[in-house]
């Protein structure tokens, strides 16, 4: 009796032991204990006539042009900064973190209204009276 109950009460930590043993996926990049991929590496992706600069037709047959290529676009017009219509690895650097916890450079917004201030704290009432 005593051994099968002991039997009951080890199968499922042996099986949980077994499945945490198991090499699962990575973690993809931009989620929860993934990493970003590197910088000077998706560049070299995103070259794909390797001239050392990616243009806007490259950029936007990455990843993020065939998400949303108006976005695409308007992300590589920030970032070409000397609007040559190209993208060198410094210019491709300043893009910054991604979404997922990361907060991007610069801070928040030109447009976007500024927090309340906290109001003052009250003086003591008794204070008044001294």
């Amino acid at each position: 009796m005593k051994t099968l109950v002991l039997s009951l009460l080890l199968t499922p930590v042996l099986a949980f032991a077994q499945d945490a043993a198991k090499p699962g996926k990575p973690a993809k990049p931009g989620k929860p204990g993934g990493k970003r991929p590197d910088p000077e590496a998706q560049y070299k992706k995103l070259d794909t006539n390797t001239d050392s600069a990616v243009s806007l037709d490259e950029f936007k047959a990455g990843p993020m042009g065939k998400k949303d290529p108006a976005k695409a676009e308007e992300l590589f017009k920030k970032l070409d900064k000397d609007s040559d219509g190209k993208l060198t690895l410094e210019e491709f650097k300043t893009r910054g973190p991604r979404k997922g916890g990361d907060k991007k450079p610069g801070g928040p917004k030109a447009d976007a209204p500024a927090a309340p201030a906290a109001p003052a704290p009250a003086a003591p009432a008794d204070a008044e009276k001294k």
